[in-house]
C-alpha cells in the first residue's frame, strides 16, 4: 500500500492513523490494495467508478472493504482505519478502542435496563397470570 497518496482528511487524522500504523507495527507494504466498482445507490457515477476499496492483511487473514463516500481517498482512509482497528482487536486487544467502546455501551444498556425494571416493576415471566408454571 503506498501512503505517500494524499488523503481528503485533515493532516491531524492521517497523522494519528500513521502513528497508530507505527505503534502497531504493521507494515504498509504487507497490506494489499485493490479498486473495484461499488454497488447500491448512485447511478452513473457508481456505475463508471472504481471507487470501492478492498484492504487486506495477509499476516492475519484480514479484509475489509469501503465504499462510506464518493471520493476513493477517503475510502482507503477510512479502509485503513476499519482495518488497523481490526488488527488491534486481533493483536492487542486490551489496548483497543473499538472493545473499550463496546464495553461502554454494553454497561449503559444495562443501566438502562436496570432503571427500566426498576421504574416498570416488571414481574418474572413466571409469575405472569395466565400462563402454566
Amino acid at each position: 500500500m503506498n501512503l505517500n497518496e494524499r488523503f481528503d482528511v485533515s493532516a491531524e487524522k492521517v497523522a494519528a492513523l500513521l502513528a497508530r500504523l507505527r505503534r502497531l507495527k504493521v507494515e504498509p507494504a504487507a497490506i494489499e490494495e485493490s479498486f473495484l466498482r461499488g454497488g447500491g445507490p448512485g447511478g452513473q457515477k457508481i456505475n463508471k467508478t472504481a471507487n470501492c476499496v478492498r484492504l487486506s492483511y495477509p499476516h492475519l487473514g484480514l479484509a475489509v472493504r469501503c465504499q462510506a463516500d464518493r471520493r476513493r481517498t477517503v475510502n482507503r482512509f477510512l479502509a485503513l482505519r476499519e482495518l488497523l482497528d481490526r488488527i488491534e482487536l486481533e493483536i492487542s486487544p486490551e489496548t483497543s478502542a473499538r472493545l473499550a467502546q463496546a464495553r461502554l455501551q454494553r454497561r449503559r444498556k444495562a443501566r438502562r435496563a436496570g432503571r427500566a425494571a426498576h421504574k416498570y416493576a416488571r414481574a418474572p415471566k413466571h409469575d405472569l397470570p395466565g400462563e402454566p408454571q
